[in-house]
């Protein structure tokens, strides 16, 4: 039996967030308070510190609201001009990142409703990927392996993989899932910035973690053989 990294383990726990690693701070060991006098004193280095951080995640979130990659790339150059235009207005009222977030989803949201998009529908059946009774335990358990794991090398491969498969949903529920457990917002946050209600949060995250899951598991378990 292959041997497979252990955190695939709590990746699969029913009702836990998907281990994606998230983006960390807005810049590691500064204060965001300084780091904000820094841009709005128009400190070039700042800003460049903050685009390295955070444009790959501002590209994957784009991504899911609009029809390929070029258009996400236009929204997310036209965040960045926001943030530079608003900083000096920026209140303090959330952190920095949410801040930048609701803006680039607001620009999204706005672009991908101009762009034609094939939009997949979520039926709400949970189809035959929904393996988890409503106490949140596996229907049927994926096919066991070894936590004792010598070699964690698999562990980027197992990130990436997942990624993948956020890609394959609905894009309501990659658009939860994504602010969610990639990029770690709050649940009140992602609700304000999708104009959602908090229940439907809730379903949307808990059928797109419960699809992942799944995938997942069926992959491993093809792996493990």
């Amino acid at each position: 039996m292959a041997k497979l990294p252990s955190c695939t383990t709590a990746v699969l726990l029913p009702s836990r967030p998907l281990r994606l690693p998230p983006t960390l701070g807005v810049v590691a060991g500064e204060d965001e308070d300084e780091l904000i006098e820094r841009l709005r004193a128009g400190d070039e280095q700042a800003f460049v510190e903050l685009v390295d951080r955070y444009h790959a995640s501002m590209l994957r979130v784009a991504s899911g609201f609009v029809p390929n990659r070029a258009v996400a790339e236009e929204v997310v150059q036209d965040t960045w001009l926001g943030v530079l235009r608003g900083i000096g207005r920026f209140e303090g009222r959330s952190s920095l990142k949410t801040w930048m977030f609701r803006i680039l989803v607001n620009r999204a949201r706005t672009t991908g409703g101009r762009e034609p998009r094939t939009v997949q529908l979520d039926t709400g059946d949970g189809g035959s990927v929904d393996r988890f009774t409503a106490e949140g335990t596996w229907l049927e358990p994926p096919t066991a392996w070894s936590d004792e794991v010598e070699d964690r090398l698999a562990a980027p491969a197992i990130a990436a993989r997942i990624r993948d498969m956020v890609e394959q949903l609905p894009d309501a529920q990659r658009q939860v899932v994504t602010l969610r457990d990639v990029e770690g917002l709050s649940s009140s946050d992602v609700c304000g910035m999708l104009g959602i209600t908090e229940g439907n949060q809730r379903v949307l995250l808990h059928r797109a973690r419960t699809r992942v899951r799944a995938m997942l598991a069926d992959d491993l378990g093809k792996r493990a053989k």
